[in-house]
């Protein structure tokens, strides 16, 4: 019988069961889906040969986040980086493009390189004092105050009206503004500005890697620690009651509150429960891919080496998109997330075809097909691109709700990120992972520090897990261990 049971094999679940198998306890891990994965998944699109991201695509945090390192995954999976790290194209077959210098970067910015590297400058040099601010839980004293300091005065910036103040021209703007979109947030907002400045220094630092074979890689090397620890990984189990795990001694759970709600009962005290019951979920995706005929033909040449494109236009033109989806509308200039992973990894189409990633923001429950809206925008920036489009396959928000149970209304990060959505999430707690029951904890992104493939709320649940239970430390994670 396990002594620790997992509920989700997403990467949160299998981080935290990662770390307790390691840690010489007996593991199972249940996954309701009949594949590993969760936000990791890979599959066939379309046609046999071609494979695509079920949902993340490109990940910024595979050589950052502290499991990710302690666990070597650099030396467990092979990661690509591209040449450009990602770009935004404006008119006139222009592009902004983030390299993995950020000397180069800044230089192709023409005036505003200066004030560029001003701004993200700081926050490059001290990364590992930002990531510390970033990765655990806000209501703590940071590693490092000087770090903690930029990131904070940057963010007022630049989640601010006065967003423009230091820049003359349209480039660095847009730049800054394509990766502060990724939080499904108003523009400027305080939380979109801090995941922005957050994965615009990762880019100039470790860049922003691509797993050959898709995302499931980074799943699969997981699972194979897991089980060469003596874990067990159980797929097509559904647990609808925390009853079912017992008599395991420690429960990590990588749900939503509304599992935890599901699982629970009436075991919850009341002002927790009502905690759970009013988390708010954010807005949503609509995600598109495409299988084409050839390379998207970006008219900015610059673009064809960036694995992330953040097609959009300008800094107002972006912000007014994802102002439309706050207000609850579709816009009909959405912002457009692109990654284009067979650039570094041709094996996911055959010789000569291409998968492209995308996604647009659209309001929560949303089941409105936006692939024509997406090749629209694409087709402004790249003309003929309809042209090389072989098929794609959409799915809706209301869809992402049904893939992933933690998707609420399509919200893939499991959670609004605005302030509030940061601090308490999904309680205003020192250790938000614990929960009421004991033995009870939450890894999901509805934990710190929230949305994406970073291992780490897996990592932090696991922790407290280990010290409350078994009077254990975390063990090594590295491949020697």
């Amino acid at each position: 019988m396990a002594e620790v049971a997992v509920v989700g094999s997403g990467p949160n679940g299998l981080a935290a069961a990662v770390v307790m198998a390691r840690a010489g306890l007996a593991v199972r891990v249940y996954e309701a889906a009949e594949t590993i994965g969760g936000g990791t998944r890979t599959a066939e699109l379309l046609e046999p040969g071609h494979v695509y991201d079920v949902c993340s695509a490109v990940h910024p945090m595979a050589l950052a986040s502290r499991f990710f390192r302690e666990f070597e995954l650099e030396r467990r999976v092979a990661l690509r980086l591209p040449e450009v790290q990602y770009g935004t194209p404006l008119d006139g077959g222009r592009a902004a493009l983030a390299y993995r210098s950020l000397e180069r970067t800044a230089s192709e910015l023409g005036a505003d390189g200066a004030a560029f590297t001003r701004l993200m400058g700081p926050l490059v040099e001290r990364l590992g004092g930002v990531l510390d601010v970033t990765q655990n839980q806000l209501l703590r004293m940071p590693a490092d105050p000087v770090a903690a300091l930029r990131l904070g005065l940057a963010t007022l910036e630049q989640g601010s009206p006065w967003w423009n103040r230091r820049f003359a021209g349209d480039a660095a703007p847009a730049l800054l503004t394509g990766v502060a979109a990724h939080a499904v947030a108003p523009l400027p907002s305080l939380a979109a500005a801090g995941a922005g400045l957050l994965l615009g220094g990762l880019a100039h630092a470790g860049g922003w890697p691509i797993p050959v074979g898709g995302s499931v890689a980074i799943a699969e090397a997981m699972v194979r620690d897991i089980e060469a620890h003596g874990g067990v990984i159980e797929t097509g189990v559904q647990i609808d009651a925390l009853q079912e795990l017992r008599p395991a001694k420690a429960i990590l759970l990588d749900v939503a509150p509304p599992g935890l709600l599901r699982m629970a009962g009436a075991a919850l005290p009341d002002r927790y429960r009502r905690s759970l019951e009013t988390f708010r979920f954010g807005n949503a995706a609509c995600k598109v891919d495409f299988i084409l005929s050839g390379p998207v033909p970006w008219a900015a040449p610059g673009l064809a080496a960036a694995g992330t494109v953040h097609v959009g236009g300008t800094r107002a033109a972006m912000a007014e998109a994802e102002n439309l989806v706050a207000a609850g509308r579709h816009p009909k200039k959405p912002y457009v997330l692109v990654a284009q992973p067979s650039i570094v990894d041709p094996g996911r189409a055959p010789v000569g075809r291409h998968i492209l990633w995308s996604y647009c923001h659209v309001p929560k429950g949303s089941t409105t097909d936006m692939a024509e809206a997406v090749m629209s925008r694409i087709e402004e920036f790249a003309p003929g691109f309809r042209d090389v489009v072989v098929g794609w396959k959409t799915t809706t928000a209301a869809g992402l709700a049904g893939y992933n149970a933690n998707y609420l209304g399509g919200d893939f990060s499991a959670g609004v990120m605005d302030i509030r959505g940061l601090v308490q999430r999904p309680v205003l707690s020192p250790v938000p992972w614990r929960t009421p029951l004991p033995g009870v904890y939450l890894c999901s992104s509805s934990t710190p520090p929230g949305p994406g493939v970073t291992g780490m709320p897996g990592y932090h649940a696991a922790k407290y897990a280990l010290k409350d239970m078994f009077g254990l430390q975390v063990p090594g994670l590295g491949l020697g261990r």
